[in-house]
């Protein structure tokens, strides 16, 4: 049976601002490159060529920078959504570019080991309308959750709950027969948790669970991001899109580092970075033309593009915006945010979210 692939990217990034005030959240480097990359390498890897891409918010980037999909072994299809559709919305969206008998769906913004050729086999085997990726999680509170019974086949879809009665969740990866897709409403938000998936139990359709324990993280928090980065820049989670060998850290072109200077824990530095005597720079992501002055600490964070972060400053658990300057001495710690442009004085301001 033919296989095809539809990636969702269309969200607006609200939890990451100010990194996707200048790209969507996709495309924001991670471990070296756009997040979707890697997805992106995982869907060529199962032996998928044709994905559509349903876009929305600043849509024009992702077509400038992955084209036609040829250069990546790929046909890549783009589709606008022009008014928000919902998940099973934005997925209806995209039918008429469809043409295969089965249908990988992701949500964008999900870092995932998940064998998707098992994901394919089990839908296949179960012979079901759609099969959903869950993954088990340590507090499922902040979840609903996905029960199934001892054939894997879905039971419920539950909303968040103080007790949940499983601690299996929906991982944003599933596979539809194509009928599944035509028959959703059309030209309306439609979301596939409330309404398109219950449906489906409601009519006896066949939804089936594919439950593992491989690597899973959603990236949309600056924390989350922040390590799902590291994770892939150190091979926790193995990518064919990664442009460097996994380790301690990943340098792009043209990078500069102190011979004194410290960078690990799956540390990014971007292309033309600077990084001074003495500067500590761990687990953290810096975009392109970053300078980090001498003695400077910089641990967990993200720096936007031609930011520069001043002699002994230390930015630790922060969120620096392009081309922000932050000023010798300063602390920024615990959760900031510095929006792009902002240049914060030296001195040894301490700013914290707290």
């Amino acid at each position: 049976m033919s296989t095809e692939a539809v990636v969702l990217v269309g969200g607006q990034g609200m939890r990451l601002r100010p990194l996707t005030l200048s790209a969507p959240k996709p495309m924001l480097p991670t471990a070296g490159v756009p997040f979707l990359s890697h997805l992106l390498s995982r869907i060529r890897e199962a032996g998928i060529r044709h994905v559509v891409l349903g876009t929305s918010y600043k849509a024009e980037v992702f077509a400038e920078y992955f084209g036609d999909g040829s250069a990546f072994d790929l046909e890549l299809e783009y589709v606008v959504e022009k008014e928000p559709l919902d998940t099973a919305g934005a997925i209806r969206n995209v039918s008429d570019r469809l043409r295969a008998d089965d249908v990988l769906v992701f949500n964008g913004d999900i870092l995932s080991g998940l064998d998707l050729r098992e994901l394919l086999r089990t839908h296949r085997e179960a012979e079901a309308d759609v099969t959903l990726h869950l993954v088990r999680v340590d507090d499922p509170r902040q979840f609903g959750c996905v029960p199934t019974d001892a054939d894997g086949r879905v039971t419920a879809f539950l909303e968040k709950t103080d007790n949940p009665p499983v601690d299996q969740i929906n991982a944003g990866c599933y596979v539809f027969r194509r009928p599944v897709i035509d028959d959703i409403p059309a030209g309306r938000p439609v979301s596939v948790e409330r309404e398109t998936f219950p449906g489906l139990l409601a009519s006896g359709a066949r939804v089936q669970g594919h439950v593992d324990d491989s690597y899973w993280l959603d990236i949309g928090t600056p924390a989350a991001f922040v390590r799902g980065s590291a994770d892939v820049a150190q091979g926790r989670l193995r990518s064919a899109a990664l442009p460097a060998p996994a380790g301690e850290a990943v340098l792009l072109d043209e990078v500069k580092v102190a011979a004194d200077a410290a960078v690990r824990g799956g540390s990014t530095i971007g292309a033309r970075g600077d990084i001074g005597s003495g500067a500590r720079i761990v687990g953290s992501t810096l975009f392109d033309d970053v300078r980090v002055e001498a003695g400077a600490v910089v641990e967990h964070s993200v720096i936007g593009a031609g930011a520069v972060v001043g002699e002994g400053a230390v930015v630790r658990g922060a969120i620096i915006g392009d081309g922000v300057t932050v000023g010798a001495g300063c602390e920024l710690l615990d959760g900031v945010r510095v929006w792009p442009g902002v240049e914060l004085p030296p001195g040894g301001v301490r700013f914290s979210a707290d």
